[in-house]
């Protein structure tokens, strides 16, 4: 049997990069998967490739700012496939690099507003329907940036490391209703994403590759194999807990 079977799944942030990776790989592991996405347009291309592909998936506009528009992107993930186990907060934003004399207060709070909040509003909307089946997994993607800091990244360093510590309070707030809560902290993947901060990808494995001591940047594949790991019962005895899969990045 598939690892993700008869289990359903909100994604938020999966119209590109790392979740529409995870979006594909639960899938393949037999989930249903709710698609939720800022861009409404790339959230429907990966549902449709995934039903193309034989899955069962649907898609919606979600601005994880918004809490209106987060429980409206849970509720009809719910109402589509009958149930949620899983939900995985994978919405961020691109924050400017400066040191924070430098960084506007528009830039600081959109980082908390998308990254942080986002990630608050898309448990508190989930938690109630795992509730109901007595069970769950929640995955928030943080960075190992959430342990290490990098010059210039003031506020994604503090939004990561903030969502360590949120995992680890909901782990113990909710582990007697038998949902788990974890945190998946990437290196740096090779994702639409980093190509453009970099200008190219090869620029950026070029350039950003080498500092990770396995010598290359992650691929948004080994990511999302690791959510379904999460995701899956194969980490039953495993909540509070930060997976990190950054090459080494942190070890330095």
């Amino acid at each position: 049997m598939r690892r993700l079977e008869g289990k359903v799944a909100v994604i938020a942030g999966s119209g590109r990069g790392i979740g529409a990776a995870i979006a594909r790989a639960f899938a393949a592991e037999g989930a249903a998967v709710q698609c939720l996405d800022i861009d409404a347009g790339a959230a429907e291309a990966i549902a449709v490739e995934l039903g193309d592909s034989g899955g069962r998936a649907g898609a919606a506009y979600c601005d994880v700012r918004d809490s209106d528009s987060v429980r409206t992107g849970v509720e009809e993930a719910v109402a589509r496939f009958g149930r949620l186990d899983i939900a995985v907060a994978n919405a961020a934003t691109v924050t400017p690099r400066a040191p924070v004399d430098a960084l506007s207060l528009d830039d600081w709070r959109d980082a908390l507003d998308v990254n942080l909040t986002g990630a608050f509003l898309i448990c508190k909307h989930a938690i109630l329907h795992l509730r109901a089946n007595g069970s769950g997994s929640v995955i928030l993607t943080a960075s190992q940036m959430g342990r290490v800091a990098y010059d210039g990244q003031a506020a994604y360093c503090a939004t990561k490391g903030a969502l360590i510590q949120l995992a680890k309070v909901m782990a113990l707030d909710h582990a007697k209703e038998g949902i788990r809560v974890n945190t998946l902290s990437p290196g740096g993947t090779a994702t639409g994403r980093l190509a453009r901060r970099f200008g190219s990808m090869e620029r950026a494995e070029a350039e950003w590759g080498p500092t990770h001591p396995v010598g290359r940047l992650g691929r948004p594949e080994e990511i999302a194999a690791a959510a379904v790991f999460l995701a899956s019962d194969e980490s039953s005895f495993m909540t509070g807990a930060d997976l990190l899969i950054d090459g080494g990045y942190s070890a330095r």
